[in-house]
């Protein structure tokens, strides 16, 4: 299993219509094979980014939904915000998931190396 975290910093003023785009998401990953979950996660302190939190079944999972025609059309919203809507750049970051304490069975996923997306 592997966790997605995509850190985005948002501008305060665009909070609401940041957050008004996932709940009103197309929701096209929760459809697709390996998916786990997704979480949209809010920050407390100011300057901190908000995390969208997705989880996989697999690395292979996760980049089914990365090539796929899913993929491109729920993002093709990402553009729908101006660009000073973001205080900075965007970081993706993937892990390995070596225990899970909901799940006390699972099988701590191997390492598989450095994942690159452009």
């Amino acid at each position: 299993m592997i966790t997605v975290a995509n850190r985005l910093y948002v501008a305060p003023e665009f909070a609401e219509r940041f957050e008004g785009r996932f709940r009103e998401r197309a929701g096209l990953v929760d459809k697709m094979p390996g998916f786990i979950s997704n979480q949209v996660l809010r920050p407390v302190n100011p300057g901190d980014p908000y995390v969208v939190l997705t989880w996989w079944e697999s690395r292979e999972a996760f980049r089914a939904w990365t090539e796929s025609e899913e993929f491109r059309v729920g993002h093709a919203r990402s553009g729908t915000l101006p660009k000073e809507a973001f205080t900075g750049p965007n970081k993706l970051e993937i892990h390995e998931v070596i225990q899970d304490s909901s799940r006390p069975e699972l099988e701590p996923e191997p390492p598989g190396g450095p994942m690159q997306f452009h």
